[in-house]
C-alpha cells in the first residue's frame, strides 16, 4: 500500500511538472498587446537643434512650399521628320516600309511667368509639337499653344488660357556665386514635383551643344550638382530666396542610360527673360549682336600683344556693317570689360550680349598697341544672317619686293612656310603672306590649331611678304612670343599667339 502511494505521488509530481512547463512555455509564447509594444528610443540623439541648422533646413522647406506651385508639367505630342535608313541591299525585304512622318510623346517641365498664363519652358520640349498639354499642381490641365521659340538659346513660350495663376519670381543671375546653395524644381521622369538641391558648382560653361548654321553659339550655363533628369528641362534652378536664376536644361550623362551622373545645366534668368519678353511681344527674338568673332586670349597671345596676364577677349574679325565694325573695334583688339563686367571667355560675352536686345547701347573697356580705351557700341540685329560676311583683313596693298621661291622649317615652333605663287594669292586673297606646308603633330604650332594650307599674312601687326622676312622676325623674338594674324581659304581671318623658344 505504501509502495502504491508512493508511486502515485511520483507520478502526480511529474505530471505537475509536465503541466507547468506547458504552461511556461504558453506563455513565452503570446504576443504582447498593440499598446504594450514599445519601439525606438524615448529621446532623438539630438534634442535642441541649433538655430542656425534649423532656419538653413527651414529655407529650402520653404523655398520647396512656395515655388513648386509656380512649375508645371508639360506634356507633348511631337511629330518626327527623321525616317529610318535602310541600306540599298536591304531594301528588298522591306518593299512596304511606312516612310511617314512619325508621332512621339514627350514631357518635360515650364515656370509659369505671368499670372494670365505665360509658360517659359525650353526649346526642345516643345520643338515640333502637334499637341501641348499643362498639368498643374494642383491637378487642374490645360490646352497650350506655343508662342515663340529659340533654338539658338533652347528657349520656348507657351501660353494656357488661364487667370490669377502662381507667377514664379525672376532674379538676377548676374549675381550668381559659385558656391551658393540652389535647387532644381520640375518633372523629372514624369514624378511630378520633384525638388533637388546641391550648389552651384560652375557658371559661363560652354557645352558645344548649341550652334547655328555659321557656327555662332549662345551657351553660357550655370553648372549644378543638383540632380536634373530628363523631364526636368524646362524647370527652374531657384536660389535659396525662391528666386529663379536659370532655366533646367541639359545633363551630363553617359551617353547610355541618359539620365543623370552628376552636374546639370542651366540657362541663366537673364538670358531667358530677354527672349521670353521678344517672343511675347513678337513671336520672335531681336536679338543684338557686336558683329565680331572672337577667342579666348592664352598666356602667349597675352605675352605676345603685351598684356600683363592672360585675360580679355580679342577680336578675331570683324562683321562688315557691324556694331563693331562702325565703332572703331578692330582686328586684334582685346575686349577687357562689357557694361564694367570682366569677360575672360567668349561665352561670358556672348551670353550678356544675349540678354539685351538690338538698339541697347553697351560700353567695351578695349586694348590695343598697349593702351586701354573705352567705346560705345550699340548693339545690331543680325536678321539676315545668310548675308552676313566677315570683313577681310589682309593688306589692300601688295608686296613689291617677292623672293624667289623658297621654304624654310621651323624646328622649335614645328611648322614648315613657304612663299605664296601669284595664282595662290588670287585663290585665297590675299596680296601677300606665306603658307604654312606642314605641321609637326603636338608642336607649338599644332597646339594653336595652325594646319596646312594656312596663310600669314602679319606678324606683331607687320606684313610678311616672304619666309625669310618671316625667319628675320623669328629670330630676334626668340625666347618672347609672337602675334600671328592668318588667312584660311574660306577668308576666315583669326590671331594666333606663338611662343618662339630659344
Amino acid at each position: 500500500m505504501k509502495r502504491r502511494n508512493y508511486l502515485g505521488g511520483i507520478a502526480l509530481l511529474l505530471l505537475g511538472a509536465f503541466f507547468g512547463a506547458v504552461l511556461i512555455t504558453g506563455f513565452s509564447n503570446s504576443r504582447p498587446g498593440y499598446d504594450e509594444v514599445k519601439i525606438g528610443s524615448n529621446n532623438p540623439p539630438i534634442q535642441n537643434v541649433n538655430v542656425d541648422a534649423q532656419a538653413f533646413n527651414n529655407a529650402f522647406v520653404e523655398v520647396a512650399d512656395k515655388v513648386t506651385k509656380s512649375i508645371v508639367q508639360i506634356t507633348v505630342v511631337s511629330r518626327s521628320e527623321a525616317k529610318e535608313e535602310i541600306p540599298e541591299q536591304f531594301r528588298f525585304f522591306f518593299p512596304f516600309r511606312d516612310e511617314s512622318p512619325k508621332e512621339r510623346m514627350g514631357s518635360g517641365s515650364g515656370v509659369i511667368i505671368s499670372e494670365d498664363g505665360y509658360i517659359l519652358t525650353n526649346n526642345h520640349v516643345v520643338e515640333n509639337a502637334t499637341d501641348v498639354r499643362v498639368g498643374m499642381l494642383d491637378k487642374r490641365e490645360y490646352k497650350a499653344t506655343v508662342v515663340g521659340t529659340d533654338p539658338l538659346t533652347d528657349l520656348a513660350v507657351i501660353k494656357i488660357e488661364a487667370k490669377d495663376l502662381p507667377a514664379a519670381y525672376l532674379g538676377n543671375s548676374d549675381d550668381v556665386k559659385v558656391g551658393q546653395w540652389v535647387m532644381a524644381i520640375g518633372n523629372p521622369m514624369s514624378l511630378a514635383s520633384t525638388v533637388t538641391a546641391g550648389i552651384v558648382s560652375a557658371t559661363s560653361r560652354s557645352l558645344n551643344i548649341i550652334r547655328d548654321k555659321d557656327g555662332y553659339a549662345i551657351e553660357d550655363f550655370i553648372q549644378t550638382d543638383a540632380a536634373i533628369n530628363p523631364g526636368n528641362s524646362g524647370g527652374a534652378l531657384v536660389d535659396l530666396t525662391g528666386s529663379v536664376i536659370g532655366i533646367n536644361s541639359a545633363i551630363a550623362t553617359n551617353g547610355m542610360t541618359g539620365s543623370y551622373i552628376g552636374y546639370g545645366f542651366a540657362i541663366p534668368i537673364n538670358i531667358a527673360k530677354s527672349v521670353a519678353k521678344d517672343l511675347i511681344a513678337e513671336g520672335k527674338v531681336r536679338r543684338g549682336y557686336i558683329g565680331v568673332q572672337i577667342s579666348e586670349v592664352d598666356a602667349s597671345t597675352a605675352k605676345a600683344v603685351g598684356l600683363d596676364s592672360p585675360k580679355g577677349i580679342m577680336v578675331q574679325s570683324v562683321v562688315e556693317d557691324g556694331a563693331a565694325s562702325i565703332t572703331d573695334i578692330k582686328p586684334g583688339d582685346i575686349i577687357l570689360k562689357i557694361d564694367g563686367r570682366e569677360v575672360n571667355r567668349p561665352n561670358e560675352l556672348q551670353g550678356y550680349v544675349a540678354s539685351k536686345r538690338a538698339g541697347h547701347k553697351i560700353e567695351l573697356d578695349v586694348f590695343r598697341d598697349g593702351k586701354t580705351f573705352k567705346r560705345d557700341v550699340i548693339l545690331k540685329a543680325r536678321d539676315k544672317e545668310d548675308d552676313v560676311e566677315v570683313k577681310p583683313t589682309s593688306s589692300k596693298e601688295k608686296s613689291k619686293s617677292k623672293d624667289e621661291m623658297k621654304e624654310i622649317k621651323f624646328e622649335n615652333i614645328g611648322f614648315t612656310v613657304r612663299n605664296l605663287t601669284e595664282q595662290e594669292m588670287k585663290n585665297i586673297k590675299v596680296d601677300n603672306g606665306v603658307i604654312i606646308t606642314e605641321v609637326k603633330s603636338y608642336s607649338e604650332a599644332f597646339n594653336k590649331r595652325l594646319s596646312s594650307g594656312l596663310v600669314i599674312v602679319e606678324v606683331d601687326k607687320k606684313k610678311i611678304d616672304s619666309v625669310s622676312k618671316l625667319e628675320e622676325i623669328f629670330e630676334e623674338k626668340k625666347g618672347d612670343a609672337v602675334l600671328l594674324k592668318v588667312v584660311a581659304k574660306d577668308e576666315v581671318t583669326r590671331f594666333v599667339g606663338l611662343e618662339i623658344s630659344k
